[in-house]
This record gives structure tokens, sequence and C-alpha cells, in this order.
């Protein structure tokens, strides 16, 4: 496999502004970020597809071992350990400081703010932001519009 990968290479629909889709894609972007084969990387993120391991809450009710369980069948061996470790931890800090990908996205005020924002997070490094951010940028306003108009609904109440 060469040549990037784009979120709709994964059966990834960015273009809905659902926040299932946008973390699936980040999700994805944290398994390319390493530097392992890209072959590699995608059977993984299939695995957690297949497992139903897409969203912060589930990798966390899932916790390490089963993590570990699931980058192993997905031949991500190399860095197994310290994966499993990086999506606990990063799906804990998005829960807890922001509540969703989306809404950390939200309060970013550019492209450049959304990438330290993302950079915050430990073991998130330019590589993982860039791929990221490459694919996110195309469908950007529509995730952000959404995020607005699910603003004034709740306001609405």
């Amino acid at each position: 496999m060469k040549g990037k990968i784009y979120s709709q290479d994964l059966g990834i629909n960015l273009e809905s502004g659902k926040e299932e889709e946008v973390f699936k894609w980040f999700l994805a972007c944290l398994l390319f970020g390493k530097p392992i084969q890209q072959g590699v990387a995608k059977r993984t993120y299939f695995e957690f597809e297949k497992e139903g391991l897409l969203s912060p809450e589930k990798i966390l009710e899932a916790g390490w071992d089963k993590l570990v369980e699931v980058l192993d069948r997905g031949h991500y061996v190399r860095y197994d350990f310290s994966t499993a470790t990086k999506l606990l931890e990063v799906s804990k800090e998005l829960k807890e400081k922001y509540g969703s990908l989306k809404k950390l996205i939200e309060v970013s005020k550019n492209e450049k703010d959304l990438a330290l924002r993302l950079q915050e997070f430990k073991g998130v490094g330019p590589v993982t932001v860039r791929i990221f951010l490459r694919d996110f940028k195309k469908f950007k306003p529509k995730v952000l519009r959404l995020s607005s108009s699910i603003k004034k609904t709740r306001g609405q109440h």
C-alpha cells in the first residue's frame, strides 16, 4: 500500500460531520502516526471497527488488555503496549477536558490552535496531527456548521 491514507479509504464519512466519524478518523490517525507499515495500521483500524471500539467511551470500557489483543490481531505488535496505553490516556483526557472531539474542534480558534490542542495529548505528535488535518480540512466547515447548529438547538431548550 503506497501513498497517503484518507478517511474514505477506511469507510469513514467525515463529510457527515458526525462525532463518531470524526473520532474514527482521529483513531485511525493515532494508528497511522506511528512508524509502522500503512497496511498494518489499516488492518488494525479494521480490527477496532470489528470490535466496535470506535469511541472514547468504548476504548475506555475495553481496557488495556483488550486493546492490546485487538492491536495484536492487526499485527500492530511492535507498538501494542504503548499504543494501548496512549489510546486509553487520550480517550480519558479527551472526555475529561473537552467532552468530545467535536467540542475540542469547536473551541479551537483556528487550525494552528487545533493542532496545538491535539498535540497536548500524550503521545500525539506532529505526524498524527498532520494526517488528521490533511483530510479533516476538506470537511471542517461541515463539521463546525453541525456543531454550531447543535449549540443553537440546545440554547432553545
